[in-house]
Formats: structure tokens, sequence, C-alpha cells
């Protein structure tokens, strides 16, 4: 078995109550009241936990990291933040209700930094024009948001809704599991070439656990896998980042995901055209880098969020007459 990847900042984990659910928080850093540096809030993917970001945690600078808290909680349904009781599908915005609370928690009456990926960074754009006083910076690590919709999709889309609650049901959306951790390991670099299998090993232990049988399952809902009876509304989501007011940097890898999984529906184009809304946002791109750029380059995501926190507010320019 390969040598497994040591963190070097590690976390401490602990539960909080939210809406009904026992949420699952790492804290990396001193308690918020300690420290005069706004707290950062990490948010993850679909399909992933917190510890998602111990690479780039463990890639920021001393002087960035001293002083600060970080914060990143497993999204309800993922990692170990489950529901008490069984459920059949998950709601969008109950991620942002989960978040609101998140931030009364643990920065009350304090605006926060946010960094989202992927499934996190549309929570993380959606909350920011919401809740534009919330956030001091923002940044989005592909979160692209859906391709277009169109209303005459509503009838098949609330059919395959229902019909997915039924393979639920049966058994039929059950995610597949494993006989070790290194299964576990060999599953995320099949699906991430860049990945190291020290890394790989490491991030198996937190995004699977084994039962008492010695099998290894995903720490992940598969209710998750149903699909939103709801359609994506671009009007409306194009109307929330024309609200948000923190400045924005939005990261992209050298890989272009959005070709891979959309096959001309929504592209590249499309979604800096959607990013041109928010007042105040910058793009940049991580080289070598794929969708879990924050594994795949955790260096260069690193000094990317660091430096972008980090600048000098712009100095206010002359009154006008």
């Amino acid at each position: 078995m390969a040598a497994m990847y040591t963190a070097q900042r590690p976390s401490r984990c602990e539960t909080l109550p939210l809406r009904g659910i026992d949420y699952h928080v790492r804290r990396w850093g001193p308690d918020s009241a300690d420290s005069a540096l706004p707290p950062l809030v990490l948010a993850h993917g679909w399909m992933d936990v917190a510890a998602s970001y111990q690479f780039a945690v463990d890639a920021f600078s001393a002087d960035f990291f001293a002083g600060r808290t970080i914060i990143a909680a497993d999204w309800r349904g993922f990692g170990l933040t489950r529901p008490k009781a069984p459920v059949d599908h998950y709601q969008f915005v109950d991620y942002l209700a989960d978040l609101d609370l998140l931030l009364d928690h643990y920065a009350p009456g304090q605006a926060v930094d946010l960094v989202g990926h992927s499934m996190g960074g549309n929570v993380a754009m959606l909350y920011a024009g919401a809740r534009p006083a919330r956030i001091r910076r923002l940044v989005n690590l592909e979160g692209f948001g859906l391709a277009p919709t169109a209303a005459s999709e509503a009838p098949a889309r609330y059919a395959k809704w229902l019909d997915e609650t039924r393979a639920l049901a049966r058994g039929e959306l059950d995610l597949k599991s494993y006989d070790s951790l290194e299964g576990v390991a060999q599953r995320l670099r099949k699906t991430n070439r860049r990945l190291g299998a020290d890394k790989a090993l490491w991030l198996a232990q937190h995004w699977a656990a084994a039962d008492a049988q010695g099998r290894w399952h995903i720490l992940g809902d598969a209710a998750h896998k149903v699909v939103s009876p709801h359609l994506f509304r671009v009007e409306e989501v194009l109307a929330v980042y024309a609200a948000i007011t923190a400045p924005t940097l939005a990261v992209e890898a050298s890989d272009d995901s959005l070709a891979q999984w959309n096959q001309g529906r929504y592209t590249l184009a499309q979604y800096h055209a959607r990013l041109g809304q928010v007042r105040d946002c910058r793009t940049a791109r991580v080289d070598d880098a794929g969708h879990m750029l924050h594994h795949d380059q955790p260096e260069a995501v690193a000094r990317l969020i660091e430096d972008f926190l980090t600048e000098p507010v712009p100095a206010a320019g002359p009154a006008q007459a």
C-alpha cells in the first residue's frame, strides 16, 4: 500500500445542530472570537466532503494561516452530516439556509470570506446575492451553474423526479461499495488522473467508511442522485448575481469541464457572460488542473485565494461634483 498523505495542519471536528440535523464541521486555526481576521468559510462540492480542502489549507502561507479561523462543514447528506431519518430527495435552497445559520453561529455580526467549489461555488454565489452584507470577499472554484432550461421541459422533469424517487425506494440508485480503503482510493484516482496515491488514500478515509463486514461505503446519501424537480432558471440566477456586492474571484481549471459535461448545451463563454452581472468580478485559470483543481494544484489554488483575500481594498476616488 502506498504511503498516506500527512496533513500538515490537522483540523479539529465538532458537531453543530442546525435545522434538525447535526452538522459536522471542521475547523483550523483559532476560535473566531479570538481572531481579528475575518473567518474563512470553505464550501465543498457535490458528493464531496469538508476534508477535501485539507491540501489547500496545508498550502496556505504561514503568514496567511496565522491567527485565521478556517471553517468547512459537510453539507447535509454528505460526509458525517446525515439526516436523522431517511429522505428521498434534497432541495438546493436548504444549503443556503444551512449556511445562513452556520455563519450566524461562527461569525455573528461579522462578514466572512467565502470560498466554494463546484456545487459549493453555486451555493456561495447565490448566498452572496441573497445576503450581500454577510460576505466580505467571494471565491468561486468552478461553480458554473447549470445549462439553461426551458419551461417546456417541466413535464418531463417532474416525471423524471417521480420515477427516480421510486427507483431510490427500490434501491436502484444506491452508491457502489468497495472492498477496502485502497479500493476507494482507486475509485478517486480513476475519476481524477492527477490525484496522487498518497492524497487519494488520505481522502478515501474521509470520503467513505467501513461497515461491520469491512465493506467501504461512500459517505453520501443516494438521495442526492435524484434529479431536482425544479428547472434551472437563468434569469433568476442573473438577478441574484447582480445583487452580489463582495469582490468576487471566479477560478476555473485548464481542463474545460463544461465542454465535457454539456456537449455544447452550456459553454465557458456563456458562464463568463453570466459573471458579467457581478459588479466586481475577475477570473483566473489554474493550469494543468481538472474540476478538482484544489486537489490537482493546491498550491496554485491556495495562492490565488490568499492573494485575493489579502490584497488592499482600493481607496475611494474623489467625490464627484
